[in-house]
């Protein structure tokens, strides 16, 4: 079962681009990479697939010291046509096996333009240190993450829903539709065997076996995300106790209850965010652009997939019946999945979201997420409860000098005229749970088509 990735739109842009670069795509394991290309493949006369992970196909490039030969040997062992460069894929899985093989990128771009060239890894940040001469200004990057429910929908082949999920703005007859559909993917995430599973199966006891192999996946990879034992052991502690801190933000000091130090911790944590299992988000005290993250201050945890996380905390068959899932493990989970959402949308960057905080003796204030769109800084509180409520977004909106803010939530879409506490006017555009991956779309929508009368 192969699901369309919204990553496509990219490669096809890039196979057609006169000014095409070898291609890395990047992203944690099993999220869908070497599938996807496989797939996009199928735009090509000729396809060559080498994995770096079995011997015989890293040796090609320990036979080979220069790119023309490498490629010569491997259209003559494939029986294609030199002439067929420009038709032909070529695709190297598990590049950061090689470093040698990364090095090789800036030589097909050089000397072989013609040919197509993707790569893909998992781990490259820790290989990077160990390439000679890394083709900065030669490649190209795209990341992955795991399906979001645009996605999604596509994978469960819902074309109707799909349809009013990119109708802007929603009609309110899909509301309960597309909350439902939503809801379930919010229980079992965007992981592509984990939905492909329950497509098959429709049954969430066939999803244990396929998260834990998953995570476990994850845990035994362990050795390559750390430097020595002593990190392992922090790392393998991190990935055994961080979902408890979803809820709120972190200290490395004596993380999830234990001696390990600050700095300790804090390298840890960077080389699993750098593996994108786990991610940093950090605050930001900016109401106008450029929004700069302060990594002085405590983050928030993000992991790969939620799906992954309601597992780990024990707690799908709560959430399956659970009519709204805002108040899921203390209003975490909703906010979480908005935030994968958000990240999913990032195919050409690494950007991550940054979440607003005001923090005084007297009154601390913390927004959920924070949006730049041209010269504002759009706030967004993910909630359920009445307007009324939403305290800390009334601290940012006195503050900045525009008056468009939202809040995402259960209920249907639309606008209305709030008031601070203050009295200070500002629209609110209330956002169901379902439209975070239309998010920059509904954004474009409120500040071209409202304004305070």
């Amino acid at each position: 079962m192969n699901f369309k990735r919204h990553a496509t739109t990219y490669l096809n842009d890039w196979k057609v681009s006169k000014n095409r670069k070898p291609l890395i795509l990047r992203g944690a394991r099993q999220v869908g990479k070497t599938t996807l290309i496989k797939e996009f493949a199928k735009n090509y006369k000729h396809y060559i697939f080498l994995n770096l992970e079995k011997s015989a196909d890293r040796t090609v490039f320990g036979t080979y010291d220069d790119a023309g030969t490498l490629v010569e040997a491997l259209f003559l062992s494939n029986n294609i046509s030199p002439k067929e460069q420009g038709n032909t894929l070529l695709f190297i899985d598990e590049i950061q096996e090689l470093p040698k093989a990364i090095q090789s990128l800036r030589y097909f771009f050089e000397e072989i333009p013609d040919l197509n060239v993707i790569a893909a890894g998992s781990l490259l940040e820790f290989t990077m240190k160990d390439v000679d001469s890394f083709p900065v200004g030669r490649i190209e990057y795209l990341y992955l993450y795991p399906l979001n429910f645009q996605e999604y929908l596509e994978a469960i082949q819902h074309t109707a829903a799909l349809g009013q999920l990119n109708t802007i703005p929603v009609k309110p007859v899909a509301h309960r539709t597309l909350l439902n559909l939503f809801h379930r993917y919010a229980i079992i995430g965007g992981m592509p065997e984990v939905v492909k599973t329950d497509i098959e199966n429709n049954n969430l006891a066939e999803l244990p076996k396929v998260y834990e192999s998953i995570w476990g996946t994850y845990k035994n990879d362990v050795e390559k995300y750390a430097s020595g034992t002593s990190e392992r052991r922090v790392i393998k502690h991190i990935m055994d106790t961080a979902h408890l801190s979803l809820d709120q933000r972190i200290k490395f000091q004596n993380f999830g209850n234990s001696n390990y130090r600050s700095r300790e911790v804090g390298e840890a944590m960077r080389n699993l965010d750098a593996a994108k299992i786990i991610q940093l988000i950090y605050p930001t005290t900016d109401i106008e652009p450029p929004i700069k993250p302060d990594i002085k201050k405590s983050p928030r945890l993000q992991f790969l997939d939620t799906g992954l996380i309601n597992y780990t905390l024990e707690i799908q068959a709560q959430l399956l019946g659970m009519e709204d899932l805002s108040n899921a493990f203390k209003g975490a989970i909703i906010p979480h999945l908005i935030t994968q959402e958000i990240i999913s949308l990032n195919t050409i960057t690494n950007t991550k979201p940054n979440f607003w905080v005001r923090e005084k003796k007297q009154s601390s204030s913390e927004v959920d997420l924070v949006y730049s769109y041209g010269d504002k800084v759009i706030p967004i509180e993910i909630k359920s409860g009445a307007t009324g409520t939403l305290k800390s977004l009334h601290q940012f909106m006195e503050r900045t000098d525009h008056p468009y803010a939202l809040r995402i939530y259960e209920g249907e879409f639309n606008v209305q005229n709030s008031t601070t506490v203050d009295g200070t006017p500002f629209l609110l555009m209330n956002l169901p749970y379902y439209l975070g991956t239309q998010l920059p779309k509904y954004i474009d929508y409120f500040v071209s088509n409202y304004s305070l009368k």
